[in-house]
């Protein structure tokens, strides 16, 4: 796994992909959070990073997707994957190195947004007036779900060697497990089962957790659905190959 995992990080920091991915999601970000008025922090008067983690989610839709795409499809396009299948690794040990590369990227692409934590706080009145319990729990948040993207977009890349379709596939059930979920359990007409809906869909147990107290069962959950989908993406590598 950590030969994978080195491997992964190195074509990634090698070629520009880590650097666009990087600079378009600081980016989006950075006009989102500082630039248009609808969704500016200047414009709200009061230190709050809510808005940053509210929009954070819908860029990473699009942006985990991105980066996952080629992860598997390409290997199998170019004939790499029976390669490093006779090498000494496991199904497990090639995906889960897939996946720690790319939940590593998405992590650093990340870390410069603590720089709107420390800007808020010194922007306080006082000094210090914000919630700083909520932001440390919106930022695990926000690492988990990536941790779900990502795992949904590797085994979106394992089921075709197109990276394109993989990249659609990748958005529609990102889009789908964030989105779509919570839609569906706000419809009356699903009765009892849009309580288990709401439960289940990633906005509602995001949100959870950046209410500034970790809950373990969100924590789990979270966890649990990455490792559901590394499964499929393992079965799916055993059902090819």
């Amino acid at each position: 796994m950590l030969a994978i995992f080195r491997k992964e990080v190195n074509q990634f920091f090698s070629s520009p992909i880590a650097y666009i991915v990087m600079v378009v999601f600081l980016t989006a970000i950075g006009l989102l959070f500082w630039v248009f008025p609808d969704t500016s922090l200047l414009e709200n008067g009061y230190a709050d990073m809510g808005a940053f983690f509210n929009l954070t989610p819908y860029v990473l839709i699009f942006l985990v997707p991105a980066i996952t795409m080629r992860s598997i499809a390409d290997e199998v396009r170019t004939g790499t994957m029976e390669w490093l299948l006779s090498k000494p690794v496991s199904r497990w040990g090639i995906v889960g190195g897939k996946f720690l590369a790319s939940w590593l990227l998405v992590s650093l692409t990340l870390l410069p947004t603590l720089i709107y934590y420390v800007t808020l706080y010194r922007l306080g009145s006082p000094v210090g007036n914000i919630d700083s319990a909520v932001v440390f729990g919106s930022y695990v948040g926000l690492l988990l779900l990536a941790g779900v993207f990502v795992a949904i977009g590797l085994w979106a890349s394992s089921l075709n060697d197109n990276q394109v379709v993989a990249f659609v596939l990748g958005v529609f059930f990102c889009f789908l497990l964030y989105v779509g979920l919570g839609a569906l359990a706000s419809l009356n007409a699903l009765g009892s089962i849009a309580y288990y809906l709401s439960y289940v869909a990633l906005d509602e147990q995001y949100r959870a957790l950046g209410r500034g107290l970790i809950d373990s069962r969100n924590v789990i959950f979270l966890l649990s659905l990455t490792f559901f989908f590394l499964l499929l993406t393992v079965s799916r590598l055993k059902k090819t190959f």
